[in-house]
C-alpha cells in the first residue's frame, strides 16, 4: 500500500481526503506535549491566554529521551493518547487540527474530532526510529517538566497511520 505525504500542519484539504487506515509519511512542524504539558495548557486556557502552540498545529504525545552524541532528540516514541482524552476537546476547539500517539481514543474524542482534526497512530517500541525523522527539536514552553516540556520538532517523513479521520471513521 502507498504511503501518502502529508504536510503539517495540516491544511483543510488533507483533513477532508484522509481517512482512516491510510498510511502516511508526516513531514513539517508538530508539538510535542504529554500528561503534565497538557494539564498545564488547560489551565491557560482557562484563562482565555494564548497557547505556546499555535492553532492550527498538530501535537505528538511524545516525551522525548535526551540527545546524546550530538544528536538532535533522543527516542522519541509515542505515549498511550488515551490519558490526554480529557483535554483533546478543548483543544480541538482550540483548533488543534491533529494529533499523533498511540491507542484507541474515547469516543467522546472522535465526536471532537469530526470535521476539524485528525488522529494518527505511529508505532509503539519505534522509538529510535521515529528520533530518525526529527530533523530540529526547539524548547518551546514549560521547561521545568523536562521530557513532558512542549517542543516544536521540524520532521521529514514520519511514518503514520490515520487511526480516525475527521468525518467520524476509526480503525479502532
Amino acid at each position: 500500500m502507498e504511503r501518502k505525504n502529508i504536510r503539517v500542519p495540516l491544511n483543510t484539504e488533507s483533513i477532508k481526503m484522509l481517512r482512516a487506515g491510510d498510511r502516511v509519511l508526516l513531514s513539517g512542524e508538530i508539538y510535542t506535549a504529554r500528561d503534565a504539558a497538557h494539564a498545564k495548557l488547560m489551565d491557560i486556557l482557562l484563562k482565555k491566554e494564548p497557547l505556546p502552540i499555535p492553532s492550527g498545529s498538530c501535537i505528538y504525545y511524545t516525551g522525548p529521551c535526551p540527545s546524546k552524541n550530538g544528536e538532535i532528540i533522543g527516542p522519541c516514541g509515542p505515549t498511550t493518547s488515551a490519558r490526554m482524552d480529557p483535554y483533546t476537546p478543548q483543544l480541538v476547539k482550540y483548533g488543534i487540527t491533529g494529533f499523533i500517539g498511540k491507542g484507541a481514543r474515547s469516543q467522546t474524542v472522535n465526536d471532537s474530532m469530526q470535521g476539524s482534526a485528525i488522529y494518527f497512530v505511529v508505532t509503539g517500541g519505534a522509538a529510535v526510529l521515529i528520533s530518525h525523522a526529527v530533523k530540529q527539536c526547539e524548547m518551546v514552553a514549560f521547561p521545568e517538566l523536562d521530557s513532558e516540556a512542549v517542543r516544536r520538532l521540524t520532521i521529514a517523513d514520519m511514518p503514520a497511520i490515520v487511526a480516525t479521520d475527521a468525518v467520524g471513521n476509526s480503525i479502532f
